[in-house]
Order: C-alpha cells, then structure tokens, then sequence
C-alpha cells in the first residue's frame, strides 16, 4: 500500500486597500503560471519557515508591499479548492506598510480590485474574499491573533 500524501500548505494573503475612486478593495495578483486569472497574492510555505513568514514573504514577492500581518481570517482545505492538487491554505489579513502594487515574481501585475467589482477569481478566492467581507460585517467570528 502506497504511503499517504501529506497536502502541502500555502497561504493566502487579503490586503485590503482603497481604489482610485474611494471604494473598499483588495489587492489581487493576475497569475504568470497556470491556473491562469485573477488570485490574493500568496504561495506555498517553505520548509523552515512558519506560515507568518511565508505571508509576509509572499506578499513581498508578488506585489512589492511590505505588509503587517494583523490576524488569520480561516484555514482552508477542501481537496478540490486547487486544480493542481490537494492543498491547504492558511488566509492571513495583512495591512500593506510601504510600496505600491505591482506584479512581480509570478504574478503578471497587480492591482486593487474593488470588493463589490472583483474580476473571475482562481481557486476558491471568491469564497475566501465572500468570507472576509462576512467578517468585516460582523457575521464571522472575531480573527484569530497572530503570536
């Protein structure tokens, strides 16, 4: 019998921000690599590093923003929520500290979407991002503080 695989774990990283007109946004990555469209900036978690690090790593890597993590939204890990394998997303909310998005590393650009206006998203980041504005209105469970 052959051994189990262990899913690998990646986290997710929603920035809020405000669009050119005022509205709440996030910033959203366009993806260089498959599965192509429109994502929350993140990655997988290195060996060595905890998932605080990778976020804030990730955020780095793909928008240019340095960021400070403010909480864990949720943990995601339904087998079909990535088209490439099984895996299992920590989501962080993260409020960006310097820089402007731009797409770097593997995103093609960057950009702030508006919540109430957001393009096709890959993965399961419409559930995510669904469940973020759930939280902001007082209809999910208070963040969970990072150590």
């Amino acid at each position: 019998m052959p051994a189990p695989v262990t899913p690998p774990v990646a986290v997710d990283i929603i920035i809020p921000a405000r669009t050119a007109d005022g509205r709440d946004g996030v910033v959203l990555i366009e993806r260089r690599n498959p599965p192509p469209g429109w994502a929350l900036p993140g990655g997988f978690v290195d060996a060595g590093e905890s998932c605080e690090q990778a976020a804030v790593r990730e955020a780095g890597e793909e928008t240019g923003l340095a960021v400070t993590l403010l909480g864990q939204l949720a943990t995601y890990s339904a087998p079909g929520r990535d088209p490439r394998g099984h895996s299992i997303s920590v989501v962080l909310i993260a409020a960006p500290t310097a820089g402007q998005p731009r797409g770097m590393d593997d995103a093609r650009q960057a950009a702030i979407c508006a919540l109430d206006e957001l393009p096709a998203l890959a993965f399961d980041h419409d559930r995510l991002l669904a469940d973020y504005r759930a939280w902001r209105n007082g209809r999910l469970p208070a963040l969970i503080a990072r150590p």
